[in-house]
């Protein structure tokens, strides 16, 4: 018998979001015991019939280990999801989280539900909120403690979040439309047009357009973003090189809007896909910053963490 099947199942942990459904099986001291995943996020369910995917999904783990506390985070528990859970307010910390879960009765076991966080308006802030990165981030910290006085939580994706840390606790977030940008252009604009679908990173492109946004920050984005094609015209890179040179520009920009104002940048950690994730490091290193490294499970860590806070499971 292997440690794993001598291991005793607590905990059925799940990040649900809009286009994937991730789950794992955790023993003790939130050990995965089995994982699974499937394009099975919100957007995929036919006719809500979210409780039906929830019960073909983990069934057989109940079946073979009885009856488990389980715990989702994500869109699940958005307007669009199975129920809407209630936001908590930034700044928010584990103990919030833990007392706020939404149940769900379900079969096989009731489903507890993660709040999202919102960030409410104030002086020249606008609203804003955020769904399963939260659950993130108390993973993060549970792995990276020198984030915890004061850090930078970079959640590269299709809403790319950045998140500051101070006393322990999620203190303020920006989103960033950089990748839903990146592909309303590729797709539905002239920029997209002349390259064909190509799988080689072009870095020389790459940088070349995070250079350029950083230099032309006074002539703002939207002037930024013509010459990915003028650029092409000109000769200066390729019809294919053009997605990663206006990639380049996207991320460029939103660095330096991220980074602008801040006294000195903290400890910055990424979490999200290595690919992703890559070229953030690479477009941040060209600002010169170069101490980043990435934090693999943060959402499976984070799912222990506030079950433990919130009772569900023994630490």
């Amino acid at each position: 018998m292997d440690d794993k099947s001598a291991n005793t199942a607590r905990l059925v942990a799940l990040d649900w979001g809009t286009s994937s459904l991730r789950a794992w099986l955790l023993g003790d001291d939130g050990e995965v015991i089995d994982a699974r995943t499937a394009r099975r996020g919100i957007m995929q369910v036919d006719n809500g019939d979210f409780a039906g995917v929830y019960r073909e999904f983990i069934g057989d783990w109940v079946a073979a280990h009885g009856e488990l506390p389980a715990l989702a985070c994500g869109m699940i528990g958005s307007r669009g999801g199975w129920a809407e859970a209630a936001y908590v307010d930034c700044p928010a910390e584990l103990a919030g989280l833990a007392d706020r879960l939404l149940r769900i009765e379900a079969e096989p076991v009731a489903l507890h539900v993660v709040p999202g966080v919102m960030q409410p308006p104030g002086g020249r802030a606008l609203p804003d909120v955020m769904r399963g990165e939260e659950t993130q981030v108390l993973g993060a910290l549970a792995v990276a403690p020198e984030l915890a006085g004061r850090g930078l939580l970079v959640l590269p994706g299709t809403h790319c979040k950045w998140v500051h840390i101070a006393d322990h606790r999620l203190a303020a977030f920006t989103t960033y439309m950089t990748g839903e940008l990146f592909a309303v252009l590729r797709q539905h604009s002239i920029l997209g047009k002349p390259a064909t679908e190509s799988a080689v990173f072009d870095a020389a492109a790459f940088e070349l357009g995070v250079d350029t946004a950083r230099a032309t920050a006074d002539a703002g984005l939207a002037a930024a973003l013509f010459s990915t094609r003028s650029r092409m015209l000109a000769g200066e890179i390729t019809a294919d090189a053009t997605p990663d040179y206006l990639s380049g520009l996207l991320i460029g920009d939103e660095l330096r809007s991220a980074i602008v104002g801040l006294d000195g940048v903290p400890p910055l950690r990424l979490i999200g896909d290595a690919a992703l994730c890559a070229r953030y490091r690479r477009a941040l290193a060209r600002f010169d910053i170069d101490d980043v490294a990435e934090i693999p499970d943060a959402a499976r860590l984070g799912l222990w963490r506030i079950a433990a806070a919130a009772g569900l499971v023994t630490a």
